[in-house]
């Protein structure tokens, strides 16, 4: 049994992996730039990202939240040796700054109260969060251009929230300060800083 996320992380298709690859790159170099020590991703589907940032050295305390059971079981039998666990990004298992940089990748578009998801990152990291989310409109063209969700002019069908790289900059702002964007092809990667 695999998941959507799987199948996106593990596609033959070259100029998909191209663009993954690239994209996973950018993310662990912005992560290292922040030098922390222990790092959660919120929402690590089967854990591709944590594995990235162990493979790199990057943090010395890695986990992992997901909502979805099937994709933490998966996550445990191909990266066996992660912490990850069953988990709402509402309601995350964590006191209050446990974390040096808290990752949220690829979710809060999924979301219907991206709001309430936001204020859970803050209230867990001490200082930085990560947050990525397709580029609109440039992710949706994309997929339109490769003839995936025609019907529905290249929108994931899970997609309920659509940001651009300054739109996801304005919402983050609601809890942290924006340090950088950088927008590698079809996605938005934001480095905030929490408010003190």
């Amino acid at each position: 049994m695999t998941t959507d996320n799987f199948k996106k992380h593990s596609s033959k298709n070259p100029l998909q992996r191209f663009l993954i690859d690239r994209f996973l790159d950018a993310l662990v170099a912005e992560t290292e730039a922040l030098h922390p020590g222990k790092i959660l991703d919120a929402g690590c589907g089967e854990g591709f990202t944590l594995e990235k940032l162990r493979q790199r050295a990057v943090g010395q305390v890695l986990v992992g939240v997901d909502i979805q059971q099937r994709a933490i079981g998966l996550g445990h039998e191909i990266h066996s040796h992660l912490d990850m666990q069953q988990g709402s990004v509402y309601e995350l298992p964590f006191k209050d700054d446990t974390f040096d940089a808290v990752i949220c990748s690829e979710v809060l578009e999924h979301l219907e109260d991206p709001k309430k998801a936001l204020g859970e990152l803050a209230r867990v990291t001490k200082r930085y969060v990560i947050i990525t989310v397709p580029n609109e409109p440039f992710f949706r063209l994309a997929n339109f251009l490769r003839g995936k969700n025609m019907s529905r002019l290249g929108n994931d069908i899970e997609h309920v929230q659509h940001w651009s790289s300054r739109g996801i900059a304005e919402f983050a702002r609601k809890e942290f300060e924006v340090r950088k964007i950088r927008t590698p092809f079809p996605w938005t990667i934001l480095v905030g800083e929490k408010r003190i």
